[in-house]
């Protein structure tokens, strides 16, 4: 009798993990239990069968419990956007992302030689959350319509990235037989992305047709383009630097890389066409949310910026229940690293980098719109920070307003962030 006292003791304050290694195919789950021994092995479908299969798996781990909850299991994966978690995190059990770069950190412990396997490997996730328990939390619980932002505004960052590519490969190739086009909107803001470059480009893609261009008739293509402003003076610039002599390669190799131009140029007019088009979803849905007037409330958080950067966030409450969380997470917050005499203090660099990116570039369009964050920034510089450093001190200043406004359901106000010193009384 003291014996089965005793064990039901133990099985209650049992613990158990669970890590799932995915494939196109077949989906491994392994559980572990407190000393890390495999409990249970499954090899599923990405189905709704194989996820009842799983999470039956979870229930028979303590049948006799009745304070036992299967949610109580947390599982990892290293792909957070699969069905198979969509599915689970429906069926409210938590789930754990584990990047792959960690994974491959944590296998030299299990083994003497490092070894790889369907079924190793999700032993290796389940392990990695029972050894580091707390220090990695479940997915947050964003909304149905956060996730969707999400997915817009990371393909819209995704098609502005490509187009940016593109113009860079249109470039190089312009440089090898017609310098003029190569150089002639490169001071100019998107240079080859504008819609005047690639109109003049589709029209003459070669330096001899180029050079035969009138200034009328350039004139208009510009206006087609979309070009409202000195269009006179633009027209005849462009017909000037057509008409230079330059070096040239021979007729049948220029017409040849001329057809490829035309190629590249309209590549680059649909991948133009992909991120505007993505642009004004990404604003339609993120302007039907709630926290839209909060987030373009703050200087410098234009339509797309605000959404990127709610895109890594969501609208979980409870994701971070601090506003250093929120710096930690986006990178901005610096880590000290001290050992006996040596004391050092360095910026963040294991954190989400979009995110990073995104708030690095939000703190820098606040220079010239909100007075405080220039007076940071000025400040910071004169304090010997480089301008990235005197940068993330500024995006530090935002994310923690970011956290305050989001906690009150308040707009952003500059006196509120940067109140102005207390006048002496003396």
């Amino acid at each position: 009798m003291n014996h089965q006292v005793s064990e039901g003791r133990r099985m209650r304050g049992r613990r158990w993990w669970a890590g799932i290694d995915w494939s196109a195919d077949k989906q491994h789950v392994v559980i572990v239990d407190d000393d890390g021994a495999i409990v249970t092995h499954l090899v599923v479908e990405e189905s709704k069968k194989g996820v009842d299969e799983i999470l039956a798996a979870l229930r028979a781990l303590n049948p006799t419990s009745h304070t036992f909850s299967r949610r109580q299991v947390p599982i990892a994966i290293e792909d957070g956007n699969r069905l198979l978690v969509a599915e689970l995190r429906r069926r409210n059990q938590p789930v754990v992302l584990v990047p792959p770069t960690v994974t491959a950190r944590y296998r030299g412990r299990h083994a003497a030689a490092v070894s790889k396997s369907d079924r190793g490997d999700a032993a290796l996730l389940a392990n990695i959350l029972r050894q580091t328990p707390g220090r990695r939390t479940p997915l947050p619980d964003t909304t149905d319509t956060a996730a969707a932002i999400a997915v817009l505004a990371r393909a819209q960052c995704t098609a502005a990235a490509d187009a940016r590519e593109l113009a860079t490969r249109l470039r190089s190739h312009l440089a090898l037989y017609y310098p003029a086009a190569a150089h002639a909107w490169a001071q100019m803001d998107h240079g080859l992305r504008r819609p005047e470059a690639l109109a003049v480009l589709a029209l003459a893609p070669t330096p001899r047709q180029a050079a035969a261009l009138t200034k009328r008739k350039i004139y208009d293509t510009l206006a087609t383009a979309g070009r409202i402003r000195l269009l006179d003076s633009e027209a005849e610039r462009l017909r000037d630097l057509f008409q230079k002599p330059q070096l040239r390669q021979r007729p049948a190799t220029e017409t040849a890389m001329g057809e490829r131009t035309r190629l590249h140029a309209t590549e680059l007019q649909l991948a133009r066409h992909h991120a505007e088009q993505l642009a004004e979803l990404t604003d339609r849905a993120f302007a039907q949310h709630p926290h839209y007037p909060i987030y373009r409330s703050f200087p410098g958080a234009g339509p797309l910026l605000a959404a990127r950067i709610f895109a890594e966030l969501g609208d979980d409450p409870a994701r971070f229940t601090t506003a250093r969380a929120l710096r930690s997470y986006a990178g901005t917050a610096p880590i000290t690293w001290s050992s006996g005499t040596s004391h050092t203090v360095v910026h963040r660099k294991v954190c989400n980098r979009a995110l990073k990116t995104a708030v690095h570039r939000w703190a820098f369009s606040t220079l010239t719109r909100s007075p405080g964050c220039r007076a940071l920034y000025d400040a910071r510089r004169e304090r010997g920070d480089r301008h990235a450093a005197a940068l993330r001190h500024v995006g530090n200043r935002l994310l923690s307003g970011l956290h305050h406004c989001l906690r009150t359901n308040e707009p952003y106000r500059e006196d509120g962030m940067f109140p102005a010193p207390a006048q002496g009384t003396g």
